[in-house]
C-alpha cells in the first residue's frame, strides 16, 4: 500500500501572484475533509489483488488488522485537525507554534550557509514550520506502520500470530504492546466488533454449557442421594404401615397395639414347677399354653442360650458358643465377666428380636437382657436398662409397668426382662437348697405382682406374657470332681474354653490327635466323661461344630460332675479332707439331660388356644419366631420352624402328660479308678446315701449298665421333701430309699432346719480353710457388672 501523501492546502493568490497569507488564517478556507482524502487510488485494486492471491488465514487476519490500524490513524488525524480548527475559532486566529519544537527544528536544520527562507516574512516562516512538523509526523508514522506491517506479515506467514490473535480476542491492541501502539477504542470497525462479540459469545456459551452440565450432574447426584435417603428411611420404617394397620385395642384409657412381655428366669429348672411353690406360674399354665418343658441349646449356659432365645439361632450360628471362649480370627478372648469387652458388637452375630422390631418400626424396652448392651447391628433398643445384679425384684415390676404406662407414641410393644436370682442362689447354695426354694417363691410373687398391675390397668387380656428360662441346674459335690491335669498335659494347651465342660486348643495343631487319644485312654473307664473332636465325632444333636470359635477338642462331663484345675481345687486333697466344693450347683451339660430342662409358658391374645393347652416339647430356637408373630413383625432367617398359632396335643390334665422320663444320676463306676480320685472319707452329716445306677455313654454297651455295681454317692437331700411324684431330687430319682417313710415325714421339719444350718456351717468352714471356688465372692463380683452372679 502506498504511503499517505502530505496534506496540501490551496489558498487564493494575492497580489503579485503570491498566496495570500491571511487566507491561511481564515476558517472558511479550511477543508476539514481534505486530510481524509486518500491520494492513492489504487488501494482498492491492491486489496483485491491480495484477496485473489492464495493466502492462509493468518495472512488474511494480519492484513485486516493493518487496514484497521490505518483507518484508526486517519481518524485520529481528522480528529486532530478538527481540534486545531476549534482552537483557532476560540482564539485570535494566529497559530502559535510550540517554541521547543521550533527551536529543535531550527537547530536540526541549521547549516553554515544562509537559508533562503531567512529573507521571507514572519508569516511565511510560521507557515513553513507548521508544514515541516506535519511532514515529519507523517514520515514517522508511515515508518512505524511499515515496520509493524512487515513484522505482522512475517509472523503470519510463519504461523506466529499468537500475540496478534490474543490482542484481537481481547478487543483491540494495547498501547505499549509488541504488536502495535494503538489502544482500545469504543468505535472500532463493525466487522471487528462483530468478531469480538462472536468470540465473547462463544466463550460465554462455553461457560454457560459448563455451568449447565455441572448443574445437571449435581442435580442428578443430589436426586440420587435423596432417593437413597428415602429408600433407607422406608427400609427403616417399612414396618410403620404394618404398625399403623395393626388392630388397636382399648383398656378404657388408652389404645394399645399388640404388646408382648417376655421374662427370662435364669436357672429355673422345669421341675421347680412341681414343688408347689409357684401359684402364679401354675395359674399361668392353666390360663395359657406350654409344653412339659423346653429344651435349652448346647452348651446349657446363660449367654449362648439367651442369645439363642433372642435370635432363634443355634450357638454355632450366632457365635456366642460359651460364657468364655477364644476367637482365632479375632485373636481375642470373650468372657462374660468383663462387660466392657463382652459387649463389643464384634462378638454378637444374628439379629435379636429387639433389632428386628426396631427395624420394622416398633419400639422396644430391654431390661438387663444378656447382650442387649452390645449395640448389635448398630441398633439399640428404644429403652435399655444395663445389668444390675443387686436390683430388687419389686423394682423390676415397677419398670415393666412403667413402660406400659407411657403415652401411646412412646410406649414399647416388646418388653423384655431378665431375672438372675434363681440361677445365682442355685450356684451358691445348690438347686435343692432351702435358699433356692425361698428364691423361687420370691420370683413367683414378683410375677404375681406384675399380673396384679396388669389387672389394675385392664391389660390382662390385652397384653401377651411369655415366661421362659435358659437352662436348669444340677447339684455338685466334691466326690464328683475330675482333675484336668490327670487327663491332659496343660503345657501343650494354649487355651481352655468353657466350664464345667472343657474345650482344649493345642499350641501345636499337629498334637491334637495325640492329645485326643491320650484323654480317651485316661477316661475309658469313667462313664461320667465324654470326649469329642469338633470336626470328627461331635454329636450332631449338639449343633456345636460349625464355628471356628468352638475349640477342636472337648471333654464333657455328665450332669452333676465338674472338671477342675489344680489352681482351683486339688481334688485328692479336698476329698481326703471332706471339703465342700463350690459352686454347689452347675449347668452347661448335655442340653437334653432332665436336669437341664427349661420352661416356656405363654398367655395372651396372640395365643388363642384353649386354656391349659399342652404343646409338644420344643427347643428354645423356636421362641424368636413366636415372639415376632405375637406383635406382628416378620422374623429374620433363623433355625426355628414353629409359628403362631401353635398346634396343641391336649391339656396338662390328661393322664398322658406325664411321660416316663425320669432324670438319670451319674456315679463313678468301679472300673474308673484309674482316671478318678480315691474314695473319699465319709462326708459330713449334711448328706445322705442313696443307691443310684451307673449311666452308660454312647460308647458303652447296654450290658454294662446292668452288670455294673451300684455305689453310694453324697447328694443334697431336698428340704422339705417335695410332694409325692414331683421328682424334686437333685438327680430326679424319686425312688431313693427312705423318701416315703413315716419317719422322714415326721422329721421333715427337723431335717429341713438341720440341713440349712449344717450347710451354712460347711460353707463357712470351706471359706475359712480355703477350699472351693467361693461362689459367694463370685456373686459379689457379678454385682459390679457381670451378667449373672455365678458361672452363668
Amino acid at each position: 500500500m502506498p504511503p499517505l501523501q502530505p496534506l496540501t492546502i490551496h489558498t487564493p493568490a494575492g497580489a503579485g501572484g503570491r498566496p495570500d497569507p491571511s487566507a491561511l488564517l481564515s476558517p472558511a478556507e479550511y477543508d476539514a475533509d481534505a486530510i481524509s482524502i486518500r491520494s492513492d487510488q489504487d488501494t482498492d485494486s491492491e486489496d483485491d489483488e491480495r484477496q485473489l492471491r492464495a493466502r492462509n488465514s493468518r495472512e488474511l487476519r494480519a492484513h485486516d488488522r493493518l487496514v484497521l490500524m490505518e483507518e484508526e490513524e486517519l481518524e485520529e488525524m481528522v480528529a486532530e485537525a478538527r481540534r486545531k480548527q476549534e482552537r483557532q475559532r476560540r482564539g485570535s486566529g494566529l497559530p502559535i507554534p510550540n517554541p521547543l519544537r521550533l527551536l529543535t527544528r531550527r537547530l536540526s536544520d541549521a547549516s553554515p550557509l544562509p537559508s533562503p527562507s531567512t529573507s521571507r516574512s514572519p508569516s511565511a516562516h510560521l507557515r513553513s514550520s507548521d508544514e515541516d512538523l506535519v511532514l515529519e509526523k507523517r514520515r514517522a508514522r508511515r515508518e512505524r506502520r511499515r515496520r509493524k506491517r512487515d513484522r505482522l506479515l512475517a509472523e503470519a506467514q510463519h504461523g506466529e500470530d499468537g500475540e496478534l490473535m490474543y490482542e484481537m480476542e481481547e478487543g483491540g491492541m494495547k498501547s505499549g504492546s509488541s504488536t502495535g501502539e494503538s489502544s482500545e477504542r469504543d468505535d472500532s470497525d463493525e466487522v471487528d466488533r462483530k468478531h469480538l462479540l462472536h468470540v465473547t459469545a462463544l466463550e460465554a456459551k462455553r461457560k454457560r454449557s459448563c455451568r449447565r452440565w455441572t448443574l445437571i450432574y449435581g442435580g442428578i447426584a443430589i436426586a440420587f442421594a435423596i432417593l437413597a435417603g428415602v429408600a433407607w428411611k422406608l427400609s427403616q420404617n417399612r414396618g410403620s404401615s404394618r404398625h399403623a394397620n395393626q388392630a388397636l385395642v382399648s383398656n378404657g384409657t388408652a389404645l394399645f397395639a399388640p404388646t408382648t412381655i417376655i421374662i427370662s428366669l435364669d436357672g429355673f429348672r422345669a421341675d421347680f414347677l412341681n414343688m408347689g411353690l409357684t401359684p402364679r406360674l401354675s395359674a399361668m399354665i392353666k390360663e395359657g399354653v406350654s409344653p412339659l418343658y423346653m429344651r435349652p441349646s448346647f452348651p446349657s449356659v446363660t449367654f449362648p442360650n439367651h442369645h439363642t432365645i433372642a435370635t432363634g439361632l443355634y450357638p454355632e450360628s450366632h457365635g456366642i458358643v460359651g460364657n468364655a471362649f477364644f476367637d482365632p480370627a479375632l485373636q481375642d478372648l470373650f468372657t462374660y465377666g468383663q462387660p466392657a469387652k463382652a459387649m463389643d458388637p464384634k462378638w454378637w452375630q444374628g439379629e435379636p428380636f429387639w433389632v428386628t422390631a426396631q427395624k420394622q418400626g416398633l419400639k422396644t424396652a430391654i431390661h438387663m437382657w444378656p447382650g442387649s448392651e452390645a449395640h448389635i447391628l448398630g441398633i439399640t433398643p428404644t429403652y435399655i436398662d444395663n445389668y444390675n445384679g443387686k436390683e430388687l425384684l419389686t423394682n423390676k415390676v415397677d419398670r415393666i409397668l412403667g413402660f406400659l404406662d407411657m403415652p401411646d407414641d412412646h410406649r414399647p410393644q416388646i418388653i423384655a426382662a431378665y431375672v438372675p436370682n434363681v440361677d445365682s442362689d442355685g450356684h451358691n447354695y445348690g438347686p435343692n437348697s432351702t435358699e433356692v426354694r425361698f428364691t423361687i417363691q420370691k420370683v413367683d410373687k414378683m410375677l404375681d405382682l406384675m399380673f396384679t398391675g396388669l389387672d389394675k390397668r385392664n391389660l390382662t387380656n390385652l397384653v401377651n406374657v411369655i415366661v421362659v428360662s435358659d437352662h436348669g441346674m444340677a447339684t455338685t459335690d466334691v466326690t464328683r470332681l475330675i482333675q484336668l491335669e490327670d487327663l491332659v498335659d496343660l503345657d501343650k494347651i494354649e487355651h481352655t474354653d468353657g466350664w464345667p465342660l472343657i474345650g482344649l486348643r493345642p499350641k501345636n495343631p499337629n498334637d491334637l490327635e495325640d492329645i485326643y487319644r491320650g484323654v480317651l485312654e485316661k477316661t475309658k473307664g469313667n462313664a461320667n466323661v465324654e470326649v469329642y473332636l469338633r470336626d470328627v465325632n461331635m454329636p450332631e444333636r449338639y449343633h456345636f461344630s460349625k464355628n471356628p470359635r468352638i475349640a477342636p477338642l472337648w471333654i464333657i462331663p455328665k450332669a452333676g460332675w465338674a472338671i477342675v484345675k489344680k489352681d482351683e481345687m486339688d481334688v485328692k486333697k479336698a476329698q481326703a479332707e471332706g471339703a465342700v466344693y463350690s459352686p454347689r450347683g452347675l449347668h452347661g451339660y448335655d442340653h437334653e439331660h432332665p436336669l437341664m430342662r427349661a420352661i416356656f409358658i405363654a398367655r395372651g391374645p396372640a395365643f388363642q388356644h384353649p386354656p391349659n393347652s399342652r404343646l409338644e416339647v420344643f427347643q428354645n430356637i423356636e421362641v424368636y419366631n413366636l415372639l415376632c408373630d405375637s406383635v406382628g413383625i416378620t422374623p429374620a432367617p433363623n433355625n426355628g420352624t414353629l409359628r403362631l398359632p401353635l398346634k396343641t396335643i391336649g391339656i396338662h390334665n390328661d393322664p398322658a402328660d406325664t411321660p416316663a422320663d425320669p432324670p438319670e444320676s451319674h456315679v463313678l463306676s468301679a472300673t474308673s479308678s484309674s482316671s478318678s480320685s480315691p474314695t473319699p472319707k465319709p462326708t459330713p452329716t449334711t448328706t445322705k446315701h442313696v443307691q443310684v445306677n451307673p449311666v452308660t455313654t454312647s460308647s458303652s454297651s447296654s450290658s454294662s449298665a446292668t452288670t455294673a455295681p451300684t455305689n453310694s454317692i453324697g447328694v443334697d437331700e431336698p428340704a422339705p421333701p417335695p410332694p409325692p411324684g414331683s421328682g424334686d431330687g437333685d438327680d430326679g430319682d424319686s425312688d431313693g430309699d427312705g423318701d416315703g417313710s413315716t419317719l422322714d415325714k415326721i422329721g421333715s421339719g427337723v431335717k429341713d432346719f438341720w440341713d440349712w444350718f449344717s450347710g451354712k456351717v460347711n460353707e463357712w468352714w470351706g471359706k475359712v480353710t480355703g477350699h472351693g471356688k467361693g461362689k459367694g465372692e463370685e456373686g459379689s463380683e457379678a454385682g459390679d457388672g457381670e451378667v449373672g452372679n455365678s458361672p452363668a
